[in-house]
């Protein structure tokens, strides 16, 4: 299903973008060697109550996944790169952490992903990486408007990704999103310009490019959940949530303050 949103939805999406931006600049700054993974994912269960909204991931059961996911937020370190399940670790100094986080407010949703290194040690190429997902993202949301189609988004994200010389897996990409968490269309991290479904006003999407450093394979940990590279080398992603408008496309995932 594609979704096109009305005024009124949008409006809410804005809400809720910036809900999910200030949690994760939250979740970020308490991201300190030491931390456990099951601590972020309680002080995020906190928030999105005290907000009144709803998590998008905790009774998610797709076919991907094993069972409900069963958490709050998406927890990857290291080589884990999507759907990372909290579990029973904490932070080291150097780890690169993503955090993946989506809800829904007032019937809307929104989701964004967020890659950086806790505490002092920067492991060779961890920066470079996270730096390339989000010039990739920006690429992807210059090129998103009215008349634009899919194709247009995922050639200029693949374009910096190539680029800087990293393997694209196309098995997970962005997604639609709107009243549900995910929608078609799908976007993958590479494409051919002019082809797929033409933008329209009141569309959001979920644009997201991720990488691993030396592969494109995934493989599954034993959670059911959790993918990693497959050679366990470090990976990177960057997510925004986006609304094409009649002038271009509005990024809605960041943080208000």
């Amino acid at each position: 299903m594609i979704e096109i949103l009305t005024p009124v939805q949008v409006d809410r999406a804005r809400r809720t973008g910036a809900l999910v931006g200030d949690i994760l600049a939250t979740l970020r700054g308490r991201s300190l060697v030491g931390t456990n993974l099951l601590e972020l994912d309680r002080w995020t269960a906190e928030m999105i109550s005290d907000a009144g909204a709803e998590s998008c991931y905790v009774d998610y059961a797709p076919s991907f996944g094993r069972g409900p996911f069963g958490h709050y937020v998406c927890t990857a370190v290291n080589d884990a790169v999507l759907h990372g399940r909290p579990r029973d670790q904490r932070l080291e100094d150097g780890d690169l952490l993503t955090l993946d986080l989506a809800v829904r407010l007032d019937g809307v949703a929104a989701d964004s992903a967020i890659s950086f290194v806790v505490g002092e040690s920067r492991p060779a190429g961890s920066e470079e990486m996270i730096a390339t997902t989000q010039r990739a993202l920006a690429a992807g949301i210059a090129a998103a408007g009215p008349g634009a189609r899919i194709g247009d988004l995922s050639h200029a994200i693949g374009t910096v990704l190539r680029e800087d010389g990293y393997p694209i897996n196309m098995q997970f990409g962005g997604h639609g999103i709107g009243t549900t968490m995910h929608q078609d269309p799908h976007v993958s991290n590479d494409g051919r310009p002019g082809r797929g479904y033409q933008l329209r006003p009141g569309l959001l999407l979920a644009l997201e490019p991720w990488i691993m450093a030396d592969t494109d394979e995934l493989v599954t940990d034993d959670d059911g959940w959790t993918l990693r590279s497959a050679t366990g080398c470090l990976t990177a992603h960057s997510e925004h949530t986006i609304a094409i408008t009649d002038d271009g496309a509005e990024i809605l995932t960041l943080p208000s303050s």
